[in-house]
Formats: C-alpha cells, structure tokens, sequence
C-alpha cells in the first residue's frame, strides 16, 4: 500500500537557525503517529510544513498522491498547496474559532466557501460531524457561552467536515484546563478508531502509548527514534528518549 504522507528529505531554516534537518517520513493509511520531544524540538513545524502554513526550505511532501517540492513557484505551485491543505484538516493548541459565529456556522463555514458545497449539504454534514464529537446539542450556541474542551471539540469537528485525508493535531489539549483534556483525547480516539490517518503532536504519554500505532521522537530538529508504542516506552535505545520519558514520568515537560 502506498503511504498516505510521504515527506522527503525536508529541510526548515528560520533565518540562520536550521529547525527541520534533512527529515524523512511515510504515513501509512489508517495509522495514527504521534511526534514526541521537548519544546523547540521541530514537531510543530514539521506538522505545519506537511500542509504549508510553514513553507519548507528544501525537500518535498507529498499528501494522497500529491507532490509540492521546496524549490517550485508560480501558480501551479501555489495550486498544489490549496490542494494539499484541502487534504489535510488541521487542529491547532488554540481553538481558532469564529466568535461571531454560532458552533455550526464555524463548522460548516469552510465547506461552502473554501470548496463550494451546498449549504443544505455542509449543514447536514456539519451535524453528522459535530454529533460525532458529542457536540451537535451545542450547534446554535456562540464560542463564548463553551468551554476550552468543548471549543476543542467543536475544532475537531470542523476539520473533521472537511472531509480530509489527513488530520494534523497541535498539541490539542496542551491549552485545556487538566479536567478538560481526558473529553478531547477521547474524541481524538474515535476519530482514529473510525480509520482517519492522524499525525498529532503532543505531550500527553497515556494517549500516545494508548492510540499510536508509532510513536516518533524528536530532538534538535531531527527523528531520532521511531517504534511502536511498546517498545519506545519499554526500551527507548536514544539516550535522549531515555531523559525525555523519564522527565514525563516525574511530571515533567
């Protein structure tokens, strides 16, 4: 089976400071991959270069069979990436909700005016979406009147009617109050039990060793262990894996 994602060979500078060196990575459909390491590691700019909110400085990526490479231009180029992003749903640390909008008129917003479908149709997908999270009693209410947890949820659900290939999570939870983030990981695991092909970010262990089919690390801008949960917790062999497991047992980040 071809995999879903395939990034090769991607290089990420910030002026001077080189943040992605040289990385190479395939997602299989249906797998769920969880990037761990410590803050200023790369994850969440590798995770916002695969759908082009970071334009990468060198290599390719590829999402569903379409390739954008680093050094392309012009229109075609810029084609490609709408194509990419369409393909891909993305749920950020912060909720990005439209305060002025009800739950359903920021969850079916995208649909209609990103990929011109009928609103009838974004309406009912949007509810379908949005009772699959748990959420669909909320439809009418604004951002203000909901919870962290239940805007979270209300994120996941927008991306979800998109109808993506591929889900991209940012550290989800990481902006929850600690009661909050046991409801967002729990829609997070039936969005991967339903089969969608999940890359997430995160610093929640329990959640990774659970629902991961592989867990990579990262440190300094490169994979330096990529297993499956068992033996990534079990017998980390990266020495800096060792520490960053460790730091998580004893509470820390």
């Amino acid at each position: 089976m071809a995999p879903i994602v395939r990034i090769s060979n991607l290089d990420k500078y910030f002026g001077r400071l080189h943040v992605l060196k040289n990385v190479s990575l395939e997602v299989q459909p249906r797998e769920v991959i969880c990037l761990i390491g410590r803050s200023g590691s790369g994850k969440s700019t590798l995770l916002r270069c695969i759908n082009f909110l970071e334009e990468p400085s060198g290599g390719s990526i590829e999402v569903d069979g379409l390739t954008v490479h680093s050094h392309e231009r012009g229109n075609e180029h810029r084609q490609r990436i709408h194509e990419v992003r369409l393909k891909t749903g993305m749920v950020f640390q912060e909720f990005n909700l439209f305060p002025h909008m009800s739950v359903l008129q920021n969850v079916i917003e995208g649909p209609v005016t990103v990929k011109g479908m009928e609103r009838s149709e974004a309406i009912a997908l949007g509810e379908k979406n949005l009772d699959s999270v748990g959420m669909l009693f909320k439809r009418d209410e604004y951002p203000l009147r909901l919870s962290g947890g239940q805007k979270q949820r209300v994120a996941i659900a927008r991306a979800l009617t998109m109808q993506p290939r591929v889900m991209l999570f940012d550290e989800p939870t990481s902006a929850l109050d600690p009661e909050l983030i046991g409801e967002v990981l729990n829609v997070m695991k039936k969005v991967a039990k339903d089969g969608m092909t999940m890359i997430v970010v995160t610093h929640e262990m329990g959640f990774a060793r659970e629902v991961a089919d592989r867990v990579l690390v990262m440190a300094e801008g490169e994979i330096i262990e990529d297993a499956n949960p068992t033996a990534l917790f079990s017998a980390p062999k990266d020495p800096r894996t060792q520490a960053l497991i460790e730091r998580y047992r004893t509470g820390g980040r």
